[in-house]
């Protein structure tokens, strides 16, 4: 048996601290929660890839790499897909779900603005892991119990 190629996307988490408390953006698709990503463009790199995708996806712009350009993977899953997420501070603004030219609709039904416990119930094992590491990396404790 041959091994699927690998797909690369690339994302972010993007998060607002108010009151001390961190809030992540979500977006749905069917009944699946996401951070915003995308796929990488032929030659374009990881972060570079997923600030774009973060901006197509949401209407944001000026994503801040307030911890730095650390990033996590996740394990391959699906067709052989492998997602990188960087941790990033969301800008002021309002979230729009703009029309995707590929689909002629948004890409996402529905986003939210959620604690690390909601997000911790809204997100598949996956991506709880990457919910996980981006709260070590903001000095937070797990996403169970508080919220």
């Amino acid at each position: 048996m041959t091994e699927q190629p690998t797909t690369r996307s690339a994302g972010i988490i993007p998060v607002r601290i108010a009151n001390d408390a961190a809030r992540f953006l979500l977006l749905r698709a069917y009944n699946y929660w996401d951070f915003p990503k995308g796929e990488l463009a032929p030659g374009e790199a990881p972060l570079a890839a997923a600030l774009r995708e973060a901006t197509e996806e949401t209407g944001l712009s000026g994503f801040t790499l307030r911890w730095g350009e650390d990033y996590i993977e996740t394990e391959r899953y699906g067709r052989g897909k492998i997602a990188r997420y960087y941790l990033a501070e969301a800008p002021a603004g309002e979230v729009r779900l703009p029309v995707s030219p590929e689909l002629g609709r948004p890409e996402h039904h529905e986003f939210r603005w959620v604690s690390a416990v909601q997000a911790d119930t809204l997100l598949n094992a996956r991506l709880r892991r990457v919910l996980a590491w981006a709260l070590q990396r903001l000095g937070e404790p797990s996403g169970r119990g508080s919220g």
